[in-house]
């Protein structure tokens, strides 16, 4: 048989029964677009989380107190060991390759200013976090170097506080309370939006010590020190527990590199998509056995013309391919239906939800053009030997 009357039989054959091989081809095009479609999403929510933990930038290492390896979970101050202090912070900003260490207390008070008050993130952190973290202040400045125990009651305003407080009035030199305490405005951050649902623009910044007293902590909540780009940070890391190992007579904290971060919320995300992608492979599997019924009803139903193709010379092997090329073609068609119906999709939701994160991975896309050419072939595979084993008289008679 030569190819272009292969190739005239197998599409004669698809497209003289029109509606049924769409409806088979359907199948398949549903479990393309899903998988195009659901793996789209879940890869764009991957680059989006990816990207919002990137921001704060990737060469840090967070040293919290506890033993994460001790009880399963870092204990923090609940636990029984020594707290992290401001001095432990100061201690670690002489080793080699760190760039700057920033102290980090956290909570939640009642701000008032300019007669109005409200409750929101106070974060009392050191003069290098804006450096820390890639933060950068609109007017006037950060908080100063000042002596760790010792420093000033200056404050720093969040974009979004100052707008609810003073609206498009200069801060700067206002007074501000916070937790009843009376700090002077010395700055404004830049506006960084809300990172995976937090936003923080609202926050008001203060000395480390400050926030210490406001929230009557005796430590610390984290250590965050950045290291040199390039600095190999097992290194970094080794030079921080010996020190702080030292100063506290034991091992009582844990450190967490953005790497192992990274590492880790990398390895969940890709399991997440390919899930997604999973769900959306069962339609294939569906349209596959679709294909299947179709094919052997097809075989059912043209067993005169198999035996006429017999009868005239065609070989088993012949009829085989002719019948396998009907199952490939058909789940062809139904994965490039599929391909454009998931990427117009795709294209439509960027456009009508912006907010919804959608990124194309073309590895997924081709892998599920290869699983629908390999379904159409797999299911295509019995009903093609039945035909080619029909015996050519038998076959002819049945007309």
């Amino acid at each position: 048989m030569i190819t272009h009357d292969f190739i005239r039989l197998t599409t004669s054959s698809v497209f003289a029964q029109g509606l049924r091989s769409a409806l088979t081809a359907l199948g398949i095009a549903i479990g393309i677009m899903a998988v195009v479609l659901l793996t789209a999403i879940g890869q764009g929510i991957h680059r989006y989380v990816l990207n919002e933990f990137t921001q704060f930038g990737t060469n840090l290492i967070s040293i919290q107190p506890g033993r994460s390896s001790t009880m399963g979970a870092s204990i923090g101050a609940f636990g029984n060991t020594r707290p992290l202090s401001l001095e432990d912070a100061e201690s670690l900003k002489k080793l080699p390759r760190v760039v700057n260490v920033d102290p980090v207390v956290a909570g939640n008070a009642l701000v008032e200013a300019n007669g109005r008050q409200r409750r929101t993130n106070v974060y009392g952190v050191g003069p290098h976090f804006p450096s820390v973290f890639n933060f950068a202040v609109s007017i006037g400045n950060f908080l100063p170097p000042d002596e760790p125990r010792t420093a000033r009651a200056f404050a720093v305003l969040g974009s979004q506080l100052r707008h609810e407080l003073y609206g498009d009035e200069n801060p700067l030199g206002q007074t501000l309370r916070v937790g009843g305490d009376r700090y002077r405005i010395i700055g404004v951050m830049h506006s960084k939006g809300q990172v995976l649902g937090f936003d923080i623009d609202d926050t008001v910044y203060i000395p480390s010590a400050k926030a210490l007293d406001l929230f009557n902590r005796d430590g610390l909540m984290e250590i965050n020190v950045l290291y040199q780009t390039g600095a190999n940070v097992n290194e970094v890391a080794a030079g921080i527990k010996r020190i702080l190992t030292a100063r506290h007579g034991r091992e009582d904290f844990t450190l967490i590199t953005q790497e192992q971060m990274l590492d880790v919320l990398g390895s969940v995300l890709d399991v997440l998509t390919f899930a997604v992608g999973a769900l959306g492979s069962i339609s294939l599997l569906v349209g596959g056995i679709g294909i299947f019924t179709i094919m052997t009803i097809a075989v059912r139903e043209r067993t005169p013309e198999i035996g006429l193709l017999r009868a005239v010379g065609a070989q088993r092997s012949q009829v085989l391919s002719l019948f396998l090329g009907e199952a490939i073609l058909l789940a062809a068609i139904g994965g490039f239906s599929g391909l454009l119906l998931g990427l117009g999709l795709a294209w439509m939701l960027g456009i009508l939800v912006p907010a919804l994160p959608i990124h194309i991975n073309w590895a997924y896309v081709l892998s599920a053009e290869i699983i629908a050419a390999a379904v159409g072939l797999i299911a295509g595979i019995w009903p093609a030997r039945q035909a080619a084993r029909l015996d050519p008289v038998e076959a002819l008679r049945t007309e």
